[in-house]
Parts: C-alpha cells; sequence; structure tokens
C-alpha cells in the first residue's frame, strides 16, 4: 500500500469534514452533538472503510499470493 493510494480519500473527506461541520451543521437546527451529527460522521467513517476495503481488494487481487 502506498500513501499516494489514500490521497482521493482525504480529498473526499476533509472538505466534507470542514463543510459540513465547519459551514452547514453550525447554521442548522442540528447544531451540536446529537444524533444527526454523530450520523454524518458515521457515514462519512463507512465510506473510509468501503474505501479501504476496496483498495484491500485490488492490491490482492494485482498482487496474489503464491
Amino acid at each position: 500500500m502506498k500513501l499516494r493510494y489514500f490521497y482521493p480519500l482525504v480529498g473526499f473527506v476533509v472538505p466534507t469534514l470542514a463543510i459540513g461541520y465547519g459551514l452547514v451543521i453550525p447554521r442548522s437546527c442540528i447544531a451540536g452533538l446529537n444524533d444527526l451529527t454523530i450520523g454524518f460522521a458515521t457515514t462519512v467513517l463507512g465510506a473510509c472503510l468501503t474505501y479501504w476495503f476496496g483498495l484491500q481488494t485490488v492490491v490482492r487481487d494485482l498482487h496474489p499470493p503464491h
């Protein structure tokens, strides 16, 4: 695994969290720590896990065990 494989994930996660928690959520009726903000965080975490498992699948396909 190379660090550069994670650049697209960082390019998704950083702006998503910055916009979500920095701009949108504080100015909405769901501001604060509640079920909706935790749900947003777990959605982003789910996207990260999906990306990770996808990378693992591709790396295994490219480099099968001998």
